[in-house]
């Protein structure tokens, strides 16, 4: 696989990750700033999501080249919960415990499934 081949792959991989991060951004990053009236995050987290768009739909476009509309979900999903648990645990400082690992890990197998028959 060339270079160039491989990035057909990875860039939508690339571009979910950070609309995930600005989209993580925008549903929970108002939540270290509760004093702010909810009108004002509402407007803040929209104009953050902006970003978030202009990154997920070329993701997607590009990605429905090489991958199903199934996989590319399949893979926002993996992303968003790797994205989020980060998230959580440092920013928010609210640590994941075991029942957290194990449904992930259910959700992980879920993938496996959707891959493995590719």
């Amino acid at each position: 696989m060339t270079l160039s081949s491989l990035s057909v792959y990875v860039t939508p991989i690339l571009l979910l990750t950070a609309s995930n991060v600005f989209m993580t951004l925008a549903w929970y990053g108002h939540l270290r700033f509760k004093e702010y009236p909810l009108f004002v995050v509402v407007l803040v987290s929209w104009g953050i999501a902006l970003f978030e768009y202009c990154l997920a739909v070329p993701a997607n476009r590009y990605g429905h080249a090489v991958y199903s509309a199934a996989e590319l979900k399949t893979i926002q999903e993996v992303i968003t919960l790797l994205v989020f648990a980060g998230f959580s645990t440092f920013v928010l400082k609210e640590p994941l415990g075991w029942s957290h690992a194990i449904g992930f890990s259910l959700i992980f197998a879920g993938v496996a499934v959707i891959f493995l028959s590719r």
